[in-house]
């Protein structure tokens, strides 16, 4: 049956103006982003089994152009404002960042670098430059790899660090293979991190280990 037939109530639009968003579930959501459904499926049954075809709404927002339109009924104009949608939530984060001393705000933190990298299907190591009251300055993707390496040159993070004049940064990479758990390698280039940025005054904050569902922060543990 059409959304148009279903009772007011029940319709996502009506139901998100009466209620606010948060009372919607994720194809509720997804299905005012897709405004119209196909012949026997409403627009919510198809952001169901799209959602399920792609296991989470972090998987879809991360998926490529061609996975995306390879299902019937979506095209590009869709990808794209599925894109756009995504861009906007990832500017609003970075203002919030700016904005606020980061360091009291970790879950901005961990909800920008899921969304910027979390769904990443190669390996990619971002910077955050921070000034000395925590607010950020830049962010930066320096260094990107392979699905199982990125390889990362602490000099050239180093040098970037004195460009920005930043007294702070928080790193982050993704793991691929969707697994949160810092391996021995990511220990030992953080430790090597540390050390470099330690010569010039520059204090290392946290490491996150990123995927599509967590980032996993080397601070917490007591690593840093």
């Amino acid at each position: 049956m059409s959304i148009a037939r279903w009772p007011e109530g029940e319709r996502p639009r009506e139901k998100l103006l009466a209620h606010g968003p948060a009372a919607l579930s994720d194809s509720e959501l997804l299905a005012i982003f897709l405004r119209t459904g196909m012949k026997g499926f409403s627009a919510v049954d198809i952001a169901r089994q799209l959602i399920q075809d792609f296991g989470s709404l972090s998987n879809l927002l991360s998926t490529s152009q061609k996975d995306f339109e390879a299902r019937r009924g979506l095209g590009s104009a869709k990808y794209a404002q599925l894109m756009a949608s995504k861009e906007l939530v990832r500017r609003a984060l970075i203002e919030e960042m700016e904005q606020r001393e980061i360091m009291s705000d970790p879950l901005t933190v961990r909800n920008y670098l899921r969304l910027a990298i979390g769904g990443r299907d190669i390996e990619v190591f971002v910077v955050v430059f921070l000034n000395i009251q925590n607010h950020v300055l830049a962010v930066e993707e320096l260094f990107k790899g392979s699905v199982a390496e990125a390889r990362v040159y602490p000099r050239e993070i180093v040098r970037r660090c004195l460009e920005h004049n930043a007294v702070g940064v928080i790193v982050a990479h993704n793991h691929p293979s969707g697994v949160s758990e810092p391996s021995h390698s990511d220990r030992v280039l953080t430790n090597l991190l540390k050390a470099a940025l330690d010569l010039v005054e520059v204090r290392l904050l946290d490491h996150f280990i990123v995927t599509g569902q967590y980032a996993e922060s080397f601070a917490e543990r007591g690593w840093l």
